[in-house]
């Protein structure tokens, strides 16, 4: 398993997108989050297709922390259903690395 994870979710707003942020950084769920501008989602949704703006928060974390970083976006988030997907960090520049683990180490 990778050490290190990057792990996205959308949302509707960019206020809603920057208090999931901030809520994980402060928890120290995760060390840095970012937020990319508007993107258009197009999905089925109860039977219909939808399409709608989002915002993507994309979250870089420790992948020991990622039970605790999950039960805080279903928690956190308003979407009945919310996108949390995982993707393992293969290679990382050491000294950025270490400075996720010090971030996300629980204290």
């Amino acid at each position: 398993m990778a050490e290190f994870l990057t792990v996205m979710t959308t949302t509707d707003s960019a206020e809603k997108a920057d208090a999931l942020a901030r809520g994980a950084v402060e928890a120290r769920l995760a060390a840095c989050v970012q937020i990319s501008a508007p993107v258009t989602s197009v999905y089925r949704w109860e039977g219909a297709v939808e399409s709608t703006l989002e915002w993507q928060v994309l979250f870089k974390t420790a992948a020991a922390r990622f039970g605790d970083l999950e039960a805080y976006l279903r928690g956190a988030h308003d979407y009945d259903t919310p996108e949390i997907i995982a993707t393992p960090v293969i290679h990382g520049g050491a000294d950025y690395l270490a400075w996720v683990a010090a971030e996300t180490a629980a204290r």
